[in-house]
């Protein structure tokens, strides 16, 4: 009978969630690529919103602010199919690290740890997917 109530025990737990770790990369993938699109479709669906985001980069001195704000918002939603899918998710990454260090060096760097954590947290899951890739839940021959 002890047998079959066997508990699980610590290793059992990390074991299984050694081998399932990929799981956890794509729901980071799905996370952070969702939210990159949801950041980011306002200004591709009306133009006036890519202006509203060009003056704001305009006001934090960033050079030719409507190419700047361009490339951000088309490098957003590219990286951010791009991590859903898992199809070159390393590229995707490094263009997402840039474009959030841009951010957050002339845009956040005054701003409070709070008020700084949504793009933080785009730079840091972006990292990880510059070092693990896609993981094994992306099509062979893109990850």
């Amino acid at each position: 009978m002890n047998r079959l109530k066997k508990q699980m025990t610590k290793n059992d737990i990390v074991t299984w969630l050694d081998k399932n770790k990929d799981v956890g990369l794509l729901l980071l993938r799905l996370f952070i690529g969702l939210r990159l699109l949801y950041g980011v479709v306002d200004n591709i669906v009306d133009w006036e919103r890519m202006i509203e985001f060009k003056n704001f980069l305009e006001h934090h001195g960033f050079p030719l602010p409507l190419l700047s704000a361009m490339i951000s918002v088309y490098a957003q939603f590219l990286s951010g199919l791009m991590f859903i899918i898992g199809f070159q998710i390393r590229l995707a990454a490094a263009l997402m690290i840039i474009n959030f260090l841009a951010a957050l060096s002339m845009v956040h760097l005054h701003d409070s740890f709070e008020e700084m954590t949504p793009a933080l947290a785009m730079l840091f899951g972006s990292i990880l997917f510059l070092f693990y890739g896609a993981g094994k839940f992306a099509p062979k021959r893109f990850a």
